[in-house]
C-alpha cells in the first residue's frame, strides 16, 4: 500500500491536485425525536469532545445497506471489520489478529481476538461474521455492495438466489471465521476492510429490522466508538466504547458528527467553533482560503463523472452517448468551474491506482495500451468537433430532432456550477438542457432507482484495485446506476476477479475499461480531492485517500 502513497504524493508535488461522491443505501429515518442512551454519562473524564461536520443526514448507517460514503465514514468509526487500515493505508489486523490463506488461494481463515465484544459488552464469535455475510448476500437485503463484495464467494450466486446458507462462510469454533473462494481473489484481502463487510449483531437486527441502526440502544456496534445520540437534522453523537478491544489507545471522549448540507452553514460553525473539522466548504471562499494553516486539499483515489440512464432514449444510443462525453472541456472544469481543486479526467481510472508491477500506475499502462489517452483535456476544440460529427451520424445533425434532456444533480460543492456549465456546452451541439436540483437525501435513492436521464455520479475507492470501480457496470452490480450491462464487459470482469494470475487480472481490467469507454457507458469529468477545514491545533487525525477522516486518535493542543 506503500507504492500507492507515494503516487499520490507525486500528483500532488506535480501541482496536478486531485472532488467526487457516490452514494446509494436503503431509505430509512432516525425518526421524530432526540434518541439518547445512558452511555452519554459513563464517559470517561479528560477525554476530548470533539465535533466535526463530514455531511447531511446519512441516508442509512446500516454497513449492509450504505454505500455514501459520509455514512461509511460514521461506520467506520463504530464498527470494525476482520481487517482494516492504519494511517500510512497498510493493511493491518482488526478483529482477526491473524489470518491464514490456503495454497490454492480458495480457503482463507481468520483467527479471532481473544475476548471480543460488542458495545452492549456481550461476546463477538465467528457466528456474527457468518450471519453478517450472509445478510449481505441476501436478496432480501438488497444491499447494494453484495455482488461488489462476495460474488467470488463460494456459493454467492445461489445465495443472491435466495439459498443465503449456500454462503460458503463458517465458523467452526467460536474464534475462527473462514471462508471459501470460488476462484483466487487477488484483492480479497482489501475487501475485507469495507464497510460493509462489518459484524451486525443478530439479535438486534432481527428484533427491530430496518428500525435497528436509528436508535443509539439498538445500534450495537463493535468498533472503537458506540452511538449515543441521534437527533434528525442535527448531530449524531458518538462516545469511547469501553468494551472495544484496543479501547485503551483512544483519546477520544465523544464525537459529534453536526449534519449539515449547506456549506455556508458549515462554515459558520467552523467560524464560530461549534466544530473543529468540516468537510463541505463553500466554494466562493476557496480563493482566500488557500494558503491558510487550516485549508487543507488532499487527494482521493477517486473519479467524478457523469451517469446516463441507458435504457431511456436517445442515451440508449452510443454515438449519443459519445458526442455528449467529447462535447465537455474537462480543463476548464477543472481550473475554471472548480477553481483547481481538481485535475481533468483523461481516462476513466486515474491517478494512484496500481497495476500490476510494483510502484506502476494503472492509468500510465491506459496510455501506453491506447497510445494516449481517451480525452484530449489540450485540444478541446478537437474533440467538439468529434462530437459533432458523432451526434451527425446518430440521426441529430446540429442537434436538430434532440429532444430537450434532463440533468439531475444535488447543490453541494460544484455541482451546480458544473450543471451550469453542461447547458453551455452542450448547446454548442444544438442541444437544450434542464436541470433538476434535488437534496441528497432524495438524489440518492432517485439515481438508485434509475428515475433520471442524466445525473452526476463518482465513485471513491474502497480498495486499490481498478476492478473496485470498473465492477460498477457489471449487470448484476447494485450500484450500476445508469443499468448498463454488456455481456462482454461482464466477462471480462468476471474474469478479472477470477483468475489467480495478476498479470491476466490487470490485462482484463485494461480490456474492459476500453470496452467501457468505447460504449461511452459513463463520462469521467475529473479526478477529484477533499479540500476541508481543520482547526490547527487538533492533531492525530488522519486523511485516508478513500475519501475518509478517522478522528479516533484526536487531541488538542
Amino acid at each position: 500500500m506503500k507504492k500507492m502513497a507515494l503516487v499520490l504524493a507525486a500528483v500532488l508535488a506535480s501541482g496536478m491536485i486531485l472532488t467526487a461522491c457516490g452514494g446509494s443505501g436503503k431509505s430509512g429515518t432516525a425518526g421524530n425525536g432526540t434518541q439518547k442512551t445512558e452511555a452519554a454519562g459513563n464517559t470517561e473524564a479528560g477525554g476530548l469532545d470533539l465535533a466535526v461536520q463530514i455531511g447531511p443526514d446519512p441516508e442509512t448507517i446500516d454497513p449492509a445497506l450504505n454505500s455514501s460514503i459520509d455514512a461509511a465514514n460514521m461506520i467506520l468509526h463504530a464498527f470494525e471489520t476482520l481487517l482494516t487500515f492504519d494511517k500510512d493505508n497498510n493493511i493491518i489486523p482488526g478483529q482477526a489478529e491473524t489470518y491464514d490463506v490456503s495454497d490454492d488461494g480458495l480457503t482463507y481463515t481468520f483467527h479471532l481476538r481473544d475476548g471480543l465484544k460488542w458495545s452492549d459488552g456481550s461476546e463477538l464469535t465467528a457466528e456474527d461474521f457468518v450471519y453478517s455475510w450472509k445478510r449481505l448476500a441476501d436478496p432480501a437485503t438488497a444491499a447494494p455492495y453484495a455482488a461488489d463484495m462476495l460474488s467470488m464467494v463460494k456459493g454467492y450466486q445461489d445465495a443472491a438466489a435466495g439459498n443465503v446458507d449456500a454462503l460458503a462462510v463458517t465458523a467452526p469454533d467460536a474464534k475462527t471465521f473462514v471462508v471459501e473462494l470460488a476462484s483466487p481473489c487477488v484483492y480479497f484481502d482489501k475487501i475485507c476492510t469495507h464497510a460493509s463487510m462489518a459484524p451486525v449483531k443478530k439479535d438486534v437486527v432481527e428484533a427491530k429490522g430496518d428500525q435497528w441502526s436509528l436508535t443509539p440502544d439498538t445500534y450495537i456496534s463493535n468498533g472503537p466508538l458506540k452511538m449515543i445520540e441521534w437527533v434528525p437534522g442535527s448531530h449524531i453523537s458518538f462516545a469511547k466504547n469501553e468494551n472495544y478491544w484496543d479501547a485503551d489507545t483512544i483519546t477520544l471522549n465523544t464525537l459529534k458528527f453536526v449534519l449539515m448540507e449547506d456549506s455556508n452553514a458549515a462554515y459558520s460553525a467552523y467560524q464560530t467553533g461549534e466544530v473543529s473539522m468540516i468537510k463541505d466548504v463553500p466554494t466562493d471562499e476557496i480563493p482566500s482560503l488557500q494558503g491558510k494553516p487550516d485549508y487543507h486539499l488532499e487527494p482521493r483515489m477517486a473519479t467524478s463523472y457523469t451517469i446516463y440512464n441507458v435504457t431511456k432514449a436517445p442515451f440508449d444510443n452510443a454515438l449519443v452517448r459519445r458526442a455528449l462525453t467529447l462535447a465537455v472541456d474537462r480543463e476548464y472544469i477543472a481550473s475554471t468551474v472548480m477553481a483547481g481543486t481538481v485535475i481533468p479526467a483523461t481516462n476513466f481510472v486515474g491517478p494512484g491506482i496500481s497495476d500490476v508491477e510494483g510502484g506502476s500506475s494503472f492509468e500510465e499502462v491506459t496510455r501506453k495500451n491506447n497510445g494516449g489517452d481517451y480525452f484530449n483535456v489540450n485540444n478541446y476544440e478537437e474533440d467538439l468537433n468529434k462530437a459533432k460529427e458523432l451526434l451527425a451520424e446518430a440521426g441529430y445533425p446540429n442537434g436538430k430532432g434532440f429532444p430537450v434532456i434532463e440533468y439531475m444533480t444535488n447543490e453541494a460543492g460544484y455541482n451546480k456550477p458544473i450543471a451550469e456549465y453542461f447547458q453551455s456546452a452542450w448547446s454548442e451541439l444544438g442541444i437544450r438542457m434542464d436541470i433538476k436540483i434535488v437534496e441528497w437525501s432524495t438524489f440518492a435513492p432517485t439515481r438508485r432507482a434509475g428515475d433520471f436521464q442524466i445525473a452526476r455520479g463518482g465513485w471513491v475507492y474502497d480498495y486499490d484495485d481498478p476492478s473496485n470501480m470498473l465492477n460498477l457496470f457489471t449487470s448484476e452490480s447494485g450500484n450500476n446506476d445508469g443499468k448498463y450491462s454488456n455481456p462482454e464487459v461482464d466477462s471480462l470482469l468476471n474474469q478479472a476477479r477470477d483468475t489467480a494470475d495478476k498479470a491476466e487480472h490487470y490485462e482484463k481490467l485494461h480490456a474492459a475499461e476500453k470496452m467501457i469507454m468505447e460504449d461511452a457507458a459513463v463520462a469521467p469529468l475529473v479526478y477529484s480531492s477533499d479540500f476541508y477545514l481543520q482547526k490547527p491545533e487538533l492533531k492525530g487525525t488522519w486523511h485516508s485517500p478513500y475519501g475518509f477522516w478517522f478522528f479516533t486518535h484526536a487531541t488538542m493542543e
